[in-house]
């Protein structure tokens, strides 16, 4: 069994000025990743108005499909025209890890 995590930094568009303003933009992104049957949530930045950190991971039985799906997630979250992706840090884990 391999799993994957992957964390963006984003910066949001400078009209989230608020909580809320700011869901509306995270919202839609987590339920995009989603839609690639991984866990998506927003784990870090809570409390700043025009930063997000959105974290996703995989399982699957091999490291190249994880791998792929990864792939998927990053390009979405990249193609965000709305975003300014400012990092990704990606871990890969083997059941066999110690």
């Amino acid at each position: 069994m391999f799993t994957g995590t992957l964390e963006f930094d984003v910066v949001l568009p400078t009209d989230s000025r608020s909580l809320k303003a700011k869901r509306a933009y995270v919202r839609p992104v987590v339920a995009a990743l989603r839609r690639l049957e991984v866990s998506a949530a927003e784990v870090d930045l809570n409390d700043l108005h025009g930063r997000a950190a959105i974290g996703v991971a995989a399982v699957a039985s091999t490291a190249k499909h994880v791998g792929e799906v990864l792939d998927a997630c990053e390009r979405l979250v990249a193609g965000r025209p709305e975003l300014e992706l400012l990092s990704v840090r990606r871990r890969l884990h083997s059941s066999d890890d110690d």
